[in-house]
């Protein structure tokens, strides 16, 4: 099990992730059209041409998904109950094939679960940095997670 439980959380804690993913043009074109998403924003390179950017952008939702899911590992793997939301998505830079991608994670709450005595909730913050150290999305997620089993 990699995750953290519960207990061993701490407020202010900082999860750099060692995982590194440089964003393809198969990751993009693959998650958007299986999202039935139809944006020439994400599809289209000639008409991104034209654009403010020049260049296709990636889908927002597959770089929450990405951000989200690089922090499992070091997080949440084995000790999660439930994914229980995000709020405060954010996505101040775009994100374009071809750029690598590292993720941080900050613990910013937590609490006692009221009606799981053996989990508690859990408020992470996931920033994304592309390769020039820009952000290019952030986020809140909370969820329930496991506390450490008797023994």
């Amino acid at each position: 099990m990699a995750g953290v439980w519960f207990d061993d959380l701490e407020i202010g804690q900082v999860f750099d992730h060692a995982i590194r993913r440089t964003v393809t043009e198969t990751d993009n074109l693959l998650f958007t059209t299986m999202t039935h998403n139809p944006a020439q924003l994400h599809l289209d390179a000639e008409y991104m041409k034209n654009s403010d950017y020049g260049q296709v952008l990636v889908n927002s939702c597959f770089t929450l998904g990405l951000m989200v899911g690089i922090s499992v590992g070091d997080t949440t793997l084995g000790t999660a109950v439930a994914n229980l939301g995000w709020d405060e998505v954010r996505f101040p830079k775009p994100l374009f094939v071809g750029d690598t991608v590292r993720i941080e994670t900050e613990v910013l709450e937590l609490r006692e679960s009221k009606s799981r005595p053996t989990a508690g909730i859990v408020t992470f913050q996931h920033r994304a940095y592309n390769q020039h150290d820009e952000l290019v999305a952030s986020c809140k997620r909370s969820g329930l997670q496991h506390k450490r089993p008797a023994e």
